[in-house]
C-alpha cells in the first residue's frame, strides 16, 4: 500500500519528496553545527533539500530529530516515513519568501472553520462539540478581540471582515516553519482556530487532534470503522505529530 504525501500547501509546493524510493547509501546520519545553523550529515555530508538548498534550521534539537529520521531507514530511503524532514523541506523550498501567501491560506480556513459549523443533531453530538469547541472559540475571541459567527450544519456561514483581519495579524511574523506547521495542522483538522491553539499552548497535540475528529469518532462509535479508514487516520496523525514536533523544535 502506498502511503500518502503531508497535505500540500495550496499554491505553494505540492510534496517536494515525492519520487521513487533510493537505495540507502550512507551509514551514519548526524547534525551538527555548521556556518551559523544546523545541519544534517549524511557520513558528514550535508544533505540538501529537493530544490539543492542545504537541508539546515536553526535549533540543534530539530536537527537531530531529521537526523534520527535519516538513521531508521533501512535498506531503501522512504519520504513517507520521514514525516519532519519532509515538513522542513517544504518549510524551505516552498514557504521561504512566500509567507503572506501561506498565511493567506491558514486564514481562509479560519472563514470556514471546522468549529463554526455545528451538528443540530442528535443532542450527544451536540453536547460534545460544544463541550470541546465552545472553549477554543471564547479563547480566540478574547484572543483577537473579535467574535466568529456559529452555525448549524453545512450552509455557508460568512465571518466578519474584521474577525479574519485580526486572525491574520496573529500570523505577523511568524517564519516558514512555522506557518508550514500551522498550514499542515490546520489542514489536517479542518481548523486554523484548532492549529493556533495548539501553536499557542492552549491544547495538546493530543486533544487538537481528539477536538478535530468528535463527529469521525461519534460515527465511529455507531457503525464501525475499516482498515482503510484507521491506516489513513494512522498516516494522518503521524504527519500532525511532525508539525507539532517542529513547533515544538523550534524554540
Amino acid at each position: 500500500m502506498t502511503e500518502p504525501s503531508d497535505p500540500p500547501i495550496p499554491g505553494v509546493i505540492k510534496d517536494t519528496m515525492r519520487q521513487p524510493l533510493a537505495k540507502r547509501f550512507y551509514n551514519a546520519a548526524t547534525a551538527e553545527a555548521r556556518n551559523g545553523a544546523f545541519m544534517v550529515l549524511l557520513d558528514g555530508r550535508p544533505v540538501r533539500t529537493p530544490k539543492k538548498a542545504f537541508l539546515q534550521v536553526a535549533t540543534l534539537p530539530l536537527a537531530e530529530a531529521m537526523a534520527a529520521e535519516w538513521a531508521r531507514q533501512e535498506t531503501e530511503i522512504n519520504p513517507a516515513r520521514m514525516p519532519l524532514t519532509r515538513l522542513v523541506n517544504t518549510a524551505i523550498d516552498g514557504v521561504s519568501g512566500r509567507a503572506a501567501e501561506v498565511a493567506a491560506e491558514v486564514v481562509q480556513y479560519a472563514g470556514i472553520d471546522l468549529l463554526c459549523y455545528r451538528a443540530a443533531g442528535p443532542a450527544a453530538l451536540v453536547e460534545r462539540q460544544a463541550k470541546s469547541w465552545d472553549p477554543i472559540i471564547a479563547w480566540a475571541e478574547k484572543w483577537i478581540g473579535r467574535r466568529f459567527i456559529l452555525t448549524e450544519g453545512v450552509v455557508h456561514v460568512t465571518q466578519p471582515p474584521t474577525t479574519l483581519e485580526k486572525f491574520s495579524e496573529k500570523l505577523n511574523g511568524r517564519n516558514a516553519f512555522e506557518l508550514s506547521a500551522l498550514h499542515v495542522m490546520t489542514t489536517l483538522t479542518g481548523s486554523a482556530l484548532l492549529a493556533l491553539a495548539h501553536a499557542e499552548g492552549l491544547l495538546t497535540a493530543t486533544a487538537t487532534w481528539t477536538a478535530a475528529h468528535i463527529d469521525e469518532d461519534y460515527q465511529i462509535e455507531k457503525w464501525g470503522t475499516d482498515f482503510e479508514a484507521e491506516h489513513r487516520r494512522a498516516t494522518r496523525w503521524r504527519d500532525m505529530e511532525a508539525a507539532s514536533t517542529l513547533l515544538a523544535l523550534l524554540a
